[in-house]
């Protein structure tokens, strides 16, 4: 395997403000009205497309509006609605189980702290990221997923497969007025052109820097 070709740090600052200046509109993908909606899309959305998670969502959320109503679930009523996603009865568990906790444990109210979040069960930064970042406008980081992982790599930003180092890594490049929008930023850059089986460099806003880390074929 060849060796993982990091950015200078002026290289990476110059490719991350050409990325979030080319995404300017970039954002969540997952639909939700509140924050309980949120948590729970969230939860769900793990190994699942975006477009599975919105389409199972409007039935779970017609039936469930609170959190008490979650701790209160069938785990198997939850798991018929979302049957389309991976690992539906995982994920079933984990609401019910969160909801409870959040009953038991934080009064009723979704904890705005990252320790707290992550004290969920099927929660971990990732998802702890996104519901401060979306629901409550906090941000302690950056949310880590498929895309984020991949193009980081690829771009050379961290050599890490490991969510938490690659948040560490990007922590320290990505102006932090960046955090809050970076993972869509990169999401958006990865389904428009640097896609995942052959992206299209030929296109790419910064093709003159990229290392082109694990790409063998590119249009």
């Amino acid at each position: 395997m060849p060796a993982f070709k990091s950015l200078t740090e002026a290289d990476a600052r110059k490719a991350i403000s050409a990325l979030v200046s080319a995404y300017k509109n970039a954002h969540y993908y997952l639909n939700f009205d509140t924050d309980i909606d949120l948590l729970v899309a969230a939860i769900i959305s793990a190994q699942t497309r975006d477009e599975v998670v919105n389409s199972v969502t409007p039935s779970l959320f017609k039936r469930y509006k609170t959190v008490k109503d979650y701790a209160g679930a069938k785990e198997e009523d939850i798991e018929e609605i979302i049957r389309k996603v991976s690992f539906a009865g995982n994920k079933s568990k984990n609401i019910v189980k969160a909801c409870k906790k959040i009953e038991g444990d934080f009064g009723g109210s979704i904890p705005r702290t990252m320790e707290g979040l992550t004290s969920l069960p099927g929660v971990g930064r990732k998802t702890a990221n996104t519901v401060l970042i979306n629901a409550y406008g906090i941000v302690e980081g950056i949310p880590v997923d498929t895309w984020v992982i991949k193009l980081s790599k690829r771009i050379g930003l961290s050599p890490s497969d490991d969510p938490e180092e690659i948040e560490s890594d990007l922590s320290k490049i990505v102006d932090r007025k960046y955090w809050k929008a970076f993972a869509y930023v990169l999401k958006n850059h990865g389904k428009a052109v640097c896609q995942s089986q052959v992206p299209i460099c030929s296109k790419c806003i910064i093709k003159e820097i990229c290392p082109k880390n694990g790409v063998s074929k590119h249009a």
